[in-house]
């Protein structure tokens, strides 16, 4: 049940649009860098940001971050969030399915619109790279 503490490394990104059908790529595409933290006492840091060197014309730099105090029963994470990168996000919820497939935990938050982009549904595979 304590598989999930640890530090992980983003190594996978996907969306879909609200019919299911491909979104851009959040965060980059492939050149994201993302880190979570999940402690045995029970606190959550996470950060994902577009890697990009040079962000093309018309395009912005995506970043999120968050943390507080989380709960898991296995197959649900939820965070409480405390501190964060967007203030609108403050005193929520952030509630992630989780399945462990492998060696990777997968998480997908609900469907949601990201800035000014439509709702979409994301994934993130995420690499333990150590065990706090």
């Amino acid at each position: 049940m304590n598989e999930h503490i640890g530090t992980w490394a983003l190594v996978r990104v996907k969306s879909v649009d609200a019919n299911g059908k491909p979104a851009a790529p959040p965060f980059g595409g492939e050149q994201f860098i993302g880190r979570v933290v999940l402690t045995e006492e029970g606190r959550l840091s996470a950060s994902i940001t577009d890697g990009r060197t040079i962000i093309p014309d018309g395009e912005h730099r995506e970043y999120s971050c968050y943390a507080g105090p989380y709960s898991f029963d296995g197959q649900t994470l939820i965070t409480t969030v405390d501190s964060c990168s967007d203030p609108e996000r403050m005193g929520t919820e952030q509630i992630r399915n989780v399945i462990f497939e492998d060696e990777l935990m997968i998480l997908q938050p609900p469907l949601r619109s990201y800035g000014d982009n439509p709702a979409e549904r994301r994934t993130l595979w995420w690499e333990k790279i150590s065990d706090i």
